[in-house]
């Protein structure tokens, strides 16, 4: 599937080829369009089916979908994993523990840190959820082989790790 519009590729006939820069990106070769565009409209349609279904958002999800495998956590900790930031984490864990679904305490060490976890009722959500996640990803690979599925989980793995190093500052690269 191609990420350019038809439209823009049929173009009217009186198309002005002045706006188009020489220097654009070619969407249907470029990873990080395909990226954005797929887990946007991944999130979407999640959130869509999530939030009347289960009353909970993607964000939301994220968070209890973290804590269902590393229960009192940071704030700080979800926000590196998830890729969050802090002001949506808090609105999130705020709103999920008014509904019960999570309980926050301070941590011993450090009393200004607040840990996270799971309550009864968030984890019993969570299992709910989970099911209908895991259906949702069998859907979107359907049309891969387990031996693709490793290689994609592989390939997919391996970019998570590099975005460290792709986020360095344009000095440092040499970009001007």
């Amino acid at each position: 599937m191609s990420l350019r519009s038809k439209a823009r590729r049929a173009g009217p006939e009186t198309a002005d080829n002045t706006r188009i820069s020489k220097h654009a990106i070619d969407l249907d070769n470029y990873v990080p369009a395909y990226l954005t565009y797929l887990a946007g409209k991944i999130s979407n349609s999640a959130s869509a089916t999530y939030r009347p279904k289960f009353g909970v958002g993607i964000t939301d999800w994220r968070i209890m979908a973290l804590l269902a495998t590393e229960p009192w956590i940071s704030a700080g900790r979800v926000c590196d994993v998830i890729g969050l930031d802090k002001a949506a984490v808090s609105r999130s864990v705020h709103g999920m523990k008014s509904n019960g679904f999570v309980d926050v305490q301070r941590a011993d060490d450090d009393q200004s840190r607040q840990l996270i976890a799971l309550t009864r009722k968030g984890l019993n959500l969570h299992d709910q959820i989970v099911k209908l996640s895991l259906a949702r990803e069998q859907q979107l690979l359907k049309n891969f082989s387990a031996a693709e599925r490793k290689i994609l989980i592989n390939f997919l793995s391996r970019m998570h790790a590099q975005v460290v190093d792709a986020n360095v500052t344009d000095k440092r690269r040499g970009i001007s």
